[in-house]
């Protein structure tokens, strides 16, 4: 499975910043590709660097929630934009549930819950040898585009 480019457009919706200076490319995010928009996964990488690393030497917690957070978000998006909706975040619960010191982390969101209003995901984060490192639950709003 091979990287999107995460700069294209969204259905003709354009983000008001640049992937490239966004928190998700702050984080290097990785899209997959053959994964968006079948509404039932979505999948996407972060390549483990130092910065990520806490004090432990160890992936910092937040980077599984921003993991987590990001791919709830767009796989609320894909289904939202077209439909003149946009995704925002509510609520993300993050677990750690294994330590990472390198190599990818690997996220797969699936969604629990599609209302009207309100989308609920499970996530979970895996290192390079599928052990499970970290699981999210993730309240995404579906909210008029302004």
């Amino acid at each position: 499975m091979s990287a999107i480019d995460p700069s294209d457009d969204f259905y003709g919706f354009k983000p008001r910043i640049p992937f490239a200076e966004s928190f998700d490319g702050l984080l290097a995010l990785e899209l997959l590709d053959g994964e968006l928009g079948d509404g039932e996964k979505v999948r996407a990488r972060v390549s483990v660097r130092d910065e990520l690393l806490g004090p432990d030497g160890t992936v910092h917690g937040g980077v599984l929630a921003a993991l987590a957070e990001a791919l709830a978000s767009r796989g609320t998006a894909l289904a939202a934009i077209p439909a003149g909706m946009m995704a925002q975040g509510l609520s993300n619960d993050t677990t750690r549930t294994g330590t990472v010191r390198a190599g990818t982390l690997h996220g797969e969101a699936r969604p629990v819950s599609q209302g009207e209003d309100v989308w609920v995901w499970a996530v979970e984060m895996r290192d390079d040898a599928g052990e499970m490192c970290g699981f999210s639950r993730v309240t995404i709003a579906v909210r008029p585009l302004p």
